[in-house]
């Protein structure tokens, strides 16, 4: 070979591993990101009295990175691509990918309003936002990853800022306690997964979803119990994430700890996350082995809804806190309704992902507003039990009258049609797969939530104790941001509830 044609040749490969990359895929969690370091160098210049100005620089970053998947609407973006199979890429903005991101970040949103009051006066602005950032571009990143490496990194981005940011009450012991155990149970996921996928990578030699999905079918049969095995360790690991029973330990304790607003945010967006990463593992990755993931996530989508709905049914409403438990463990149960459509894909087809992904619409929309009722009430009742919502109709009405309405979405029963509606998709696409007897176990726990759902409810409505202080607590107006996240996290769930086909139709189109 002349050294012309060796120049050329060389010149050649290099171009050949020049990846382009498309910036405008990739705004959404880069925004966030960047955002993020921009908040925690100005925290160096900006006088204390002024921190404020740092949680509405943040509120925009996410506004941003909101306004930013407008134009990939069309969910048809790749990036980070194989050279030798364009195929197969790390990032993909499907459908999938956008309706997550849209979960996440305007989870984040309500969170960062629910966060400003608090910032002020309790928690250290400049680490919070941050932290709360970061964790929201790990979480926007994680439902377009489409390689085990890229998956991973997202889930570790997402959660370790979230181990900080339950720990930041400074010099409350409960805080710490919670952020020890919640680092604890995660670490231990992480390993477990990042086991399971070393397995993964042994038995297939490539860490690309789609690629996995393809070299397992054809395993040899020396590896195949190596293969299975990190299937199971890679679905465990994503089971501690979700807070499946029997890995939901750490849930109410930290829930309990964190700030309020976190704990509304891992509700949510933690949730999403985990099962968002289930979902790209389980349908995309290994659908061959389905006949091992399908019964497993069956029998923990069974005992996660009773457990969860059982403990939560023996909290009692006058003990310190039991407000949050009720709502850590309401959401316990929650994450086996979602596991139900993600169970039944693997006995029918991809389409019962899209009730999952519906019910996680509607969960994060009431669940953030019943954390943002807590927030408000707690600033008067600290120790937020369930009996000091008592009379809270006649103190501020238009709170409970939302609080009431949240509480009826979660239960499934009108009003809150989304609730129902997203109750029945769930129930619908179990019937669908031919588990009849996981649809008994749903109807049963529903019927069990009715009870704590209802109960709560009439709280808000019975005569306050001290009849004399209801005229005083109704001129105390509350802070205008968590004002303003409550009747975002109203109007969204009336206007879902009006229009329940809505949800449908957005994640129809949510398949892979």
């Amino acid at each position: 070979m002349t050294a012309a044609a060796a120049s050329t040749a060389t010149t050649d490969t290099a171009a050949d591993l020049v990846q382009s990359v498309d910036w405008a895929a990739v705004a959404p969690p880069t925004i966030a990101a960047v955002v993020g370091l921009v908040v925690l160098v100005a925290d160096l210049f900006v006088p204390k009295e002024r921190r404020r100005v740092l949680g509405w620089i943040s509120l925009a970053g996410l506004a941003a990175a909101l306004a930013a998947l407008a134009p990939l609407r069309k969910g048809d973006r790749s990036t980070f691509c194989l050279t030798t199979d364009p195929g197969a890429c790390s990032y993909t903005a499907d459908h999938f990918t956008l309706v997550i991101q849209l979960l996440v970040l305007g989870g984040a949103l309500l969170t960062a309003l629910l966060s400003l009051t608090d910032t002020e006066e309790k928690l250290p602005a400049g680490e919070f936002w941050f932290l709360l950032l970061s964790s929201a571009a790990g979480a926007a990143l994680l439902p377009a990853s489409r390689d085990l490496a890229t998956l991973v990194v997202a889930l570790e981005v997402a959660s370790l800022p979230a181990f900080a940011l339950v720990g930041l009450k400074r010099g409350d012991r409960m805080s710490g306690e919670a952020a020890l155990k919640f680092f604890l149970s995660s670490v231990t996921a992480t390993a477990v997964s990042l086991l399971g996928v070393s397995f993964v990578y042994a038995s297939t030699g490539t860490l690309h979803l789609t690629e996995i999905a393809q070299s397992l079918d054809d395993t040899p049969a020396q590896l195949a119990t190596l293969a299975k095995a990190g299937v199971v360790l890679t679905l465990v690991g994503f089971a501690f994430k979700t807070a499946a029973v029997p890995f939901h330990f750490w849930v109410p304790d930290t829930y309990v700890g964190a700030p309020l607003p976190v704990a509304a945010y891992l509700s949510v967006v933690g949730k999403a996350v985990g099962f968002t990463g289930l979902i790209l593992v389980t349908v995309i990755a290994f659908p061959s082995y389905a006949d091992v993931w399908g019964p497993a996530l069956s029998v923990l989508a069974a005992l996660t809804m009773t457990v969860g709905n059982v403990a939560a049914l023996r909290q009692v409403p006058t003990r310190a806190w039991s407000a949050v438990r009720l709502l850590a463990w309401s959401s316990v149960a929650q994450a086996g309704y979602l596991l139900v459509p993600i169970a039944a894909a693997a006995y029918s087809s991809d389409d019962q992902i899209g009730a999952t992904v519906s019910y996680a619409l509607m969960y994060a929309v009431v669940n953030l507003g019943a954390f943002a009722v807590a927030a408000l009430v707690a600033r008067t009742r600290p120790f937020n039990r369930v009996s000091d919502y008592r009379g809270l109709y006649a103190t501020r009405p238009g709170t409970a009258l939302a609080m009431g309405f949240f509480l009826l979405c979660l239960a499934g029963l009108p009003p809150g049609i989304i609730g129902l509606f997203a109750k029945v998709t769930v129930f619908q696409s179990a019937v669908d797969a031919g588990l009849g007897w996981l649809a008994v176990v749903m109807g049963l726990n529903v019927v069990i939530a009715l009870y704590y759902y209802l109960q709560w409810t009439a709280v808000l409505f019975r005569a306050p104790e001290a009849p004399a202080e209801a005229g005083v607590a109704r001129r105390a107006a509350g802070p205008a941001p968590l004002v303003l996240a409550i009747g975002l996290a109203a109007a969204a769930g009336v206007a879902l509830s009006g229009y329940p086909q809505l949800v449908l139709r957005f994640t129809a189109a949510t398949l892979f």
